[in-house]
């Protein structure tokens, strides 16, 4: 569990703490504009594009092999990003290491599935959503200490160098500790169903990512529209394929478990939430408040240990009192967004003293919601497609992610337009509509807590 933790916590961080790098990176590289988005985005659209299939080569090749195989590429990735001449070097780089995080990921979720009992099953999601969550709260803070500690003059390239002797380290350990396993039944890999699914995940990631920055052309209403033609035609790829006795890459009937359909919608509703708020949040802090990033992160940290306290809480009270706990979280997680939209609105400073509850409020809600989520997804799944289903949960989570950040990033760029003499205000109020637009996600989160399966015994049960 510590081991696969690790790689699970890299691969996240990477998405966020390279954000307050961005204006060091560009200084020193001379980078465009463009060249700076790419070098934020590179890493999440080919993160996005082949978790599923990293997912099904952990189900062929085995999970421990693909771990291993992820984690070295990730680490070397990192090498070439930290001693990357040039922007587009970087970008490159970058686009390595998402692939790398996308054979790792999956693998992740699958070693847990498959490896811990039934009984502590939750407590091991619970410990996992505690570590993502971390990571996705924390990893503009760790950038933020790292730049601003400056460490040999090397300015941003601390970002990616600390991921290499954590990577040597948990490669070494894996070799040694982790048990390999992989699915009884899967042969090959469906290539057919590879290049269709990859195709239809570009063409819906790249538009989610760019389209904000590019005014939404129309080639990115394109785009989402050929992709959904490309999810259509995967489906009946992988129809066809069973129907023959192939290995589909992906067997549709998962869909009809309803705690994985549901599920995974919720897990995509959440991450949007999760996201797309503490990156429009770091923007009011800093553009607004006139924040350093460091400073910005610190107003995250008691947010950060409220979702810890309470996703160890869950934990422990989902056994006992089923979905009820799930609910509650996502009672309180809309209660959180809708407050901080309320002091906002209601003319209270724009200040941390002010927000910070509010936050914590949040991630009380997030603590009981988030890590019992993906128990709730993968519970009933069978270990022969524990890999691919983890794929389809990882996916989840950064499309779920792009989608909010596309969503959120136009509520709060339409609404934010300081003036010379105010910024805070007009981000007090930029902020106050991306907590009611968030609070809407929210809700749409709650109505499908209710929608999972219910039972004494679990919350996650599809009896």
């Amino acid at each position: 569990m510590s081991i696969v933790l690790v790689g699970a916590f890299m691969a996240v961080l990477d998405s966020f703490v390279v954000i307050v790098a961005g204006p060091a990176i560009q200084a020193d590289l001379g980078a465009s504009g463009s060249e700076l988005q790419w070098i934020l985005a590179g890493y999440q659209l080919s993160f996005a594009v082949f978790l599923i299939t990293g997912g099904r080569l952990g189900d062929i090749q085995g999970r421990k092999r693909m771990f291993i195989a992820g984690m070295t590429l990730f680490t070397l990735a990192s090498v070439a990003c930290a001693v990357s001449p040039t922007a587009a070097c970087l970008i490159m780089a970058r686009l390595v290491q998402g692939l790398g995080a996308a054979l790792m990921l999956p693998q992740v979720y699958a070693v847990i599935t498959v490896l811990v009992g039934e009984k502590d099953r939750h407590r091991a999601f619970g410990v996992l959503g505690v570590v993502i969550g971390l990571a996705t709260i924390g990893g503009q803070l760790i950038g933020g200490l790292l730049i601003g500690a400056d460490l040999f003059g090397s300015g941003w390239r601390p970002v990616f160098w600390i991921n290499v002797p954590i990577g040597l380290i948990t490669v070494l350990l894996a070799a040694r500790h982790l048990p390999e396993s992989r699915a009884a039944l899967a042969r090959r890999l469906d290539i057919p169903g590879v290049v269709v699914l990859s195709a239809a995940l570009f063409l819906l990631s790249f538009p989610l990512i760019q389209g904000h920055e590019a005014g939404w052309p129309r080639w990115a209403w394109a785009c989402l529209a050929a992709s959904a033609l490309g999810f259509a035609l995967f489906v009946h790829i992988e129809r066809r394929t069973g129907h023959r006795g192939g290995d589909p890459l992906l067997r549709i009937s998962l869909f009809a478990t309803r705690s994985f359909s549901v599920g995974i919608v919720l897990v995509l509703a959440l991450y949007a939430v999760l996201t797309s708020y503490y990156l429009v949040l770091s923007i009011a802090l800093q553009d607004g408040l006139g924040m350093s990033a460091l400073e910005a992160g610190l107003v995250y940290t008691p947010a950060a240990v409220t979702f810890f306290v309470f996703s160890m809480i869950a934990s422990r009270l989902v056994p006992k009192h089923g979905r009820r706990v799930l609910e509650i979280g996502a009672i309180v997680l809309a209660a959180g967004y809708a407050s901080t939209a309320i002091v906002l609105a209601g003319g209270l400073p724009f200040k941390p003293a002010v927000v910070i509850p509010t936050l914590m409020l949040q991630s009380v809600g997030g603590g009981l919601l988030i890590t019992p989520s993906l128990n709730a997804v993968l519970r009933r799944i069978d270990p022969s497609d524990a890999g691919i289903a983890s794929g389809v949960l990882s996916t989840a989570q950064q499309v779920g992610g792009a989608l909010g950040v596309a969503i959120i990033g136009v509520v709060f760029s339409n609404s934010f337009h300081p003036s010379t003499q105010d910024r805070t205000e007009p981000a007090a109020h930029a902020l106050a509509m991306s907590s009611l637009s968030t609070l809407i996600a929210a809700i749409a989160a709650t109505v499908l807590v209710y929608l999972l399966p219910n039972s004494p015994h679990a919350a996650t049960d599809t009896k």
